[in-house]
């Protein structure tokens, strides 16, 4: 099969958070976008986000025929889906929905469209098990806010096609987007993993009263998060091994594994714990409401997005290196 690859229309099944941000970078480089979502007031939730987004957009540099107006809600899946040539589905976090959905959604979508799902573990042989042609069903999983950080999981599951793998890395690499195949179908695959485990860990040191949110995110931002944005973890650790590299920090600091600084399972979530999460994160929020926070994190993820980018420039290497 020769995957659809080339896109004109966009669509996205579910328009939250996470389908929000899918719509803004599909308009952003310049395709029709069709959206469907059940929710009340779905249709204006969605067009105030792309709104919210639009200026970042702008600052990162839009296609020739970006608009927001190219957006159209749909008021079914199947009208939603039926011309499409990329279907992106992002609805809740719940394996007997996606089941039914794209069941729904494969039925109504054109074969030679690819159909991929922005669960963030859920595995795709699962809850592809109805879908018509799963040859060409995945998961492509992104990040938050999603019109703007470039990484995306690409997950086959059992029945998907190599072919409908490397076809989606080219769309989202079109898109602007630095696809990781994940070449074993793990729950979690490989991001969110890292993710809950230092989630679980915060959530412990905020629960044993040894630091506060803002304790924790300051320990982040203003530490290991900057190395971080240029550099991972691994690398990170070579450079501290000095001149012996990776096998010298090993041999230092492996040790340190054993040692029980770290508590794996996730904390009991009490009462007392949510409160203080929640007391803590509304202090840190202040007096900004969640578009105003929004505009703030996009204007700083652009600004480590182009001192990144510069700065390999001068060392000789892509964005992507």
């Amino acid at each position: 099969m020769a995957y659809l690859t080339e896109l004109k229309t966009f669509a996205a099944i579910g328009t939250g958070v996470i389908g929000g941000g899918w719509v803004a970078r599909a308009l952003a480089h310049g395709l029709d976008v069709t959206a469907w979502d059940p929710a009340p007031g779905a249709e204006a939730t969605l067009r105030e986000t792309v709104a919210n987004a639009w200026p970042a957009l702008a600052q990162q540099g839009l296609a020739v025929d970006a608009s927001p107006a190219r957006l159209r809600f749909a008021d079914s899946v199947e009208a939603c889906v039926a011309q499409a040539d990329f279907i992106q589905e992002s609805a809740p976090e719940r394996e007997d929905l996606k089941l039914r959905l794209h069941a729904q959604v494969s039925a109504a979508a054109r074969p030679e469209a690819l159909i991929a799902s922005s669960t963030s573990g859920l595995l795709p042989s699962d809850f592809y098990a109805d879908a018509r042609h799963p040859e060409r069903c995945l998961v492509g999983h992104p990040f938050n806010p999603v019109y703007l950080l470039p990484l995306v999981e690409v997950v086959g599951g059992r029945r998907t096609a190599p072919d409908a793998i490397a076809a989606a890395q080219q769309v989202y690499t079109a898109l602007g987007m630095r696809p990781l195949h994940v070449r074993h179908e793990v729950p979690g695959f490989i991001a969110d993993r890292l993710l809950e485990a230092l989630w679980r860990e915060a959530l412990h040191l905020v629960d044993d009263g040894v630091a506060t949110t803002a304790e924790i995110d300051d320990a982040i931002r203003f530490g290991a998060g900057i190395r971080w944005s240029f550099m991972g973890t691994f690398l990170t650790y070579t450079l501290a091994g000095g001149e012996a590299g990776m096998r010298h920090f090993m041999s230092q600091f492996g040790p340190a594994l054993k040692l029980p600084w770290t508590h794996l399972p996730a904390p009991e979530l009490t009462e007392t714990l949510i409160d203080r999460v929640v007391e803590g994160t509304s202090a840190q929020q202040g007096e900004r409401d969640i578009r105003a926070l929004e505009r703030y994190r996009d204007d700083c993820i652009l600004g480590v997005l182009k001192a990144v980018r510069e700065a390999k420039a001068r060392h000789g290497l892509r964005f992507e290196d």
